[in-house]
Parts: C-alpha cells; sequence; structure tokens
C-alpha cells in the first residue's frame, strides 16, 4: 500500500491547492492541435473538487453563449499549466450543484474579501 503512495507522491504537483469550490479560477489547459501546441484559458467557478492524491480532480463551470458548460480537470494534470484564483467566494456547501438551475443574478456567489495588512518591510506614505 505504501508503494502506492509512493508512486503517487511523485506525481503530485505543489501549487495546485490554492483554492476551493465557490472560487472563480482561470484555467490555463494545453492543447494540442495537430503538430502545434497552444495554451487555452478556460475561465469559470470550482462547482466541485473531488478525491484525494493523484486522482483529486475539479470541476469549472461557466456560461458560454448562453449555455453552462462544465469541464472536469484532473488536479494534478501534465496539461494543466497551471490555476490562477480570480476571485474568492464565500459559500457553505462543497458541492454547488444548485448553480445550474439558477441563471443571471441569482447564480451570483458571495465574495470573500481578505485584509491585507502590510508587512513591516514595506514605508508608509509619509516617508516615516
Amino acid at each position: 500500500m505504501d508503494a502506492i503512495r509512493l508512486v503517487e507522491a511523485a506525481q503530485l504537483k505543489k501549487d495546485r491547492q490554492g483554492f476551493a469550490p465557490g472560487d472563480t479560477v482561470r484555467v490555463h489547459v494545453r492543447v494540442v492541435e495537430g503538430e502545434k501546441e497552444r495554451t487555452q484559458l478556460f475561465e469559470g467557478v470550482v462547482i466541485r473538487k473531488r478525491g484525494e492524491g493523484a486522482r483529486a480532480s475539479f470541476t469549472v463551470r461557466r456560461i458560454s453563449y448562453g449555455v453552462g458548460v462544465e469541464r472536469t480537470f484532473p488536479l494534478h494534470s501534465p496539461r494543466i499549466e497551471r490555476v490562477e484564483v480570480v476571485r474568492k467566494s464565500r459559500v457553505r456547501r462543497s458541492k454547488l450543484y444548485y448553480l445550474r438551475g439558477l441563471a443571471g443574478k441569482a447564480a451570483r456567489l458571495k465574495e470573500k474579501r481578505a485584509a491585507i495588512i502590510p508587512t513591516s518591510g514595506e514605508s508608509s506614505e509619509t516617508g516615516e
């Protein structure tokens, strides 16, 4: 059993843990078209995170031309370059499937605001 965990630990990406359900994320996905490879963006709300280790995945939902589009990504896939958090939202559920039935302003989520505390190395505007 420990051998499986050792193999999985080598495949895990360290920079993929900074988001939760309800957050708006921008996923940079590498797409191969013929012999060319390019980066495609997919921006939307994370409605689900599931699994653990190398099997973990997350689902992102967005509205494209009036139609809801959901895409599920393996969290530690080499096809994903990075996941940027655009906005954090306050939700009380871990699975946001109820957003599928909502449209327009009803589908908005309350933003989670974080206080920015200046570090001791930064100087104030007065120059003291």
